[in-house]
């Protein structure tokens, strides 16, 4: 929503002022500078990009728009998944926590927090370190470098969109220029046209230039940020987990070690010490009640 809002008041702002300022409106719809921007800019995209970039691409474009970061539930599910296995871990048996991370879509622990569930990445990353910590022989710096590993490349692989979408962004000036420079080649075949018609292929060709800074600056970089700022949020939710797990491998009880998880979350997003316990005494209690 905010992205509309920005794109709303950055367009009505140029063409309300340019309107004031006596410029005609018509000069800037030039539907084919806009192909050739347009276009080069997507071409040279999917040429620097594997398919599974484009495909992803497209989905975090999705995300920035309907800004799909975690709230406050989606840590509280977190929460109460970690700490029902972690109860689980001190009081029962090495078979029955293994029945709940072999396969977590049976699993009463997980099947009450089902934005875990959905979340297949997050579910496999939380299940492959329980069974690390079942196995029992691996110590808690060893688990920590093994999780930042893992992490630092899940994190590559999510802001490559990011990436890819901030280069596009950065060509578009150039190629705006190209498309200034085809305008003027356009206009020098009329040279001999009178001047209401040479200064107005002439100021076509401008809008070229004007539209590929105004892609770069004005719709790119702010989506490319979003783009940023919604993956890496998403990202939040795998250092709960790590910082979590390893206090409880380093001896803290399960309700201390929730609180290192929870102290990992943006205040703004933070559950309430009382909305932990309560997620203690009851897992998944909003969702039950839906």
């Amino acid at each position: 929503m905010n992205i509309i809002i920005g794109l709303v008041i950055t367009a009505g702002c140029i063409i309300g002022s340019f309107m004031a300022m006596g410029g005609h409106l018509e000069v800037l719809f030039q539907p084919f500078e806009f192909v050739i921007i347009g276009g080069a800019g997507l071409g040279g995209f999917i040429m620097a990009n594997p398919m599974k970039v484009v495909k992803d691409t497209g989905k975090a474009i999705g995300e920035a728009f309907k800004q799909s970061v975690p709230k406050e539930r989606d840590y509280l599910d977190v929460l109460g998944v970690l700490y029902s296995l972690m109860r689980d871990l001190r009081t029962k048996s090495r078979n029955e926590i293994e029945a709940h991370i072999d396969n977590p879509e049976e699993s009463s622990i997980f099947q009450v927090a089902p934005s875990v569930l959905k979340n297949k990445d997050l579910t496999a990353f939380i299940c492959d370190y329980v069974r690390l910590i079942i196995i029992g022989n691996a110590r808690s710096h060893e688990i920590e470098a093994l999780m930042d590993e893992e992490m630092n490349t899940m994190l590559y692989d999510k802001m490559k969109p990011y990436h890819s979408v901030t280069s596009m962004g950065d060509s578009f000036p150039a190629i705006g220029i190209v498309a200034a420079v085809l305008g003027v080649i356009k206009a020098m075949a009329h040279i001999n046209e009178p001047p209401e018609v040479l200064g107005h292929l002439i100021g076509s060709a401008l809008v070229g230039t004007f539209l590929g800074i105004l892609l770069s600056y004005s719709v790119c970089n702010p989506i490319v940020a979003q783009i940023k700022g919604v993956r890496t949020k998403q990202h939040r939710l795998y250092v709960v987990v790590k910082q979590t797990l390893l206090a409880y491998m380093n001896g803290s009880v399960p309700q201390v070690a929730l609180e290192y998880g929870r102290k990992t979350i943006s205040s703004y997003e933070r559950p309430s010490i009382d909305a932990v316990e309560q997620e203690m005494m009851n897992p998944g209690g909003e969702n039950k009640a839906a």
